[in-house]
């Protein structure tokens, strides 16, 4: 599933087409698409690994899923897998084996746009209250909770909890004030680097833990397990990671 740092990148790719009417829309997602056309693009926001659309009288939210995908100005995948295509003059955007769902403007209003790790508006004190509040929780289901760490996946999980040195299977009211300040300062940071590695093409070589199978520090094998109520990998070195 892509996390927030890509879906920034395809927010980026995707700006060309704002201050554009749509001339045609089509695709198998199950709303009237019709009603797109004419209405100008005036904003692309994200928030995590969701993507709004902002036309005049509706957004279209669009959600990747786990292997969702999208191209500019060409058609690359076929029609059974065509979610949605809007045509401009100056070119068309499809989205592919993803969600896509038309939500009213009013929509955008009631998101808690402080909880995306990436935003400009992002409230570090509101995530550690919402943390406090969940003493009993793993953190590995903590950074991974889309309501306190919005955008980050289980990449940015592996490494973040790395970089700071605790187990995933930790729990929120057993780590150290120190260590839950480190917790979300490291979520927002890592997100960061993602992001310049991901626009480098050399994400994947900066990876310490995700899908390897030793520690860069002490050379010992990792633990690879699926970890916390989501069951999602976690690679971790019960060495150099505490288990709190």
């Amino acid at each position: 599933m892509p996390e927030g740092p890509s879906i920034i990148l395809m927010k980026e790719n995707l700006q060309p087409f704002v201050g554009k009417k749509v001339t045609e829309a089509s695709g198998n997602a199950k709303f009237d698409k019709e009603l797109l056309i004419g209405q100008k693009l005036h904003e692309i926001r994200t928030f995590g690994k969701q993507t709004y659309l902002v036309f005049d009288k509706q957004a279209v939210r669009i959600h990747l899923l786990m292997f969702g995908s999208y191209s500019i100005n060409e058609q690359t995948k076929p029609d059974q897998s065509l979610r949605l295509s809007l045509n401009f003059k100056t070119g068309s955007i499809y989205f592919y084996t993803c969600s896509v769902k038309s939500v009213d403007l009013d929509y955008l209003s009631g998101i808690d746009w402080e909880a995306d790790v990436m935003s400009d508006l992002w409230n570090p004190e509101k995530a550690r209250k919402k943390l406090k509040s969940k003493p009993e929780m793993m953190v590995c289901d903590a950074l991974m909770n889309q309501d306190i760490f919005s955008g980050v996946g289980n990449i940015i999980k592996n490494e973040v909890l790395f970089r700071i040195g605790v187990q995933p299977e930790s729990l929120i009211g057993n780590l150290p004030a120190k260590k839950l300040k480190e917790l979300i300062a490291e979520a927002r940071n890592y997100s960061f680097d993602f992001l310049n590695w991901k626009r480098e093409f050399v994400l994947k070589k900066h990876w310490l833990v995700h899908s390897k199978k030793a520690c860069p520090i002490c050379g010992q094998k990792l633990v690879k397990k699926q970890t916390g109520l989501g069951k999602r990998r976690s690679f971790y070195c019960e060495t150099d990671q505490k288990l709190y």
